[in-house]
């Protein structure tokens, strides 16, 4: 069976410094986009995209691949907290199995364990210091654009490049 793992980070390649890294935060119904130019490597929140199903939801983001220059997916590997895969992992395998099969796009999947709960923090650090109108209002605008799941998926892309930067650098495992 063809397996991808949670991939040991590599220093970049010159094929994949020429393009953007596209992270995912694999959900049933919900899947966390983030982007980063892995030139300047800045990560950023992207978009949620709703679920609708797997041809649907592939042909969605072959587009967006595309239409953003990916050369890299990274999915995020919701490990258990021992470190364990439970169902969640092994569906997420499953998917970035068929993201690589038929976007044609190279796929490595990354261990996200607590990145939900860190992007849940972080967001409420920036915008859950607020009046409840203006918290209200605020989060409406930020539903639009910035999500728990799309806040996920750019720490698992900044980890990523976190550690790539370090391995490049020759002070990393």
């Amino acid at each position: 069976m063809n397996r991808l793992s949670a991939t040991a980070v590599r220093a970049p390649s010159a094929a994949r410094s020429a393009g953007r890294i596209l992270a995912i935060d694999y959900g049933r119904v919900r899947i966390g986009l983030a982007i980063a130019d892995s030139l300047h490597a800045v990560a950023r929140p992207l978009a949620t995209m709703e679920r609708i199903n797997r041809n649907e939801d592939l042909r969605r983001l072959r587009q967006l691949v595309r239409g953003h220059s990916v050369k890299l997916v990274l999915v995020g590997l919701p490990l258990l907290l021992d470190g364990t895969r439970g169902q969640m992992a092994e569906e997420a395998q499953r998917f970035a199995l068929r993201v690589q099969k038929q976007i044609g796009v190279a796929v490595e999947m990354v261990d996200e364990r607590l990145t939900s709960w860190e992007a849940e923090r972080q967001l409420h650090e920036q915008f859950g210091r607020r009046s409840k109108a203006e918290g209200a209002a605020s989060k409406k605008r930020l539903n639009d654009r910035i999500s728990v799941d799309s806040m996920a998926a750019a720490i698992i892309l900044r980890e990523y490049l976190k550690r790539r930067s370090s391995i490049a650098e020759g002070g990393g495992k």
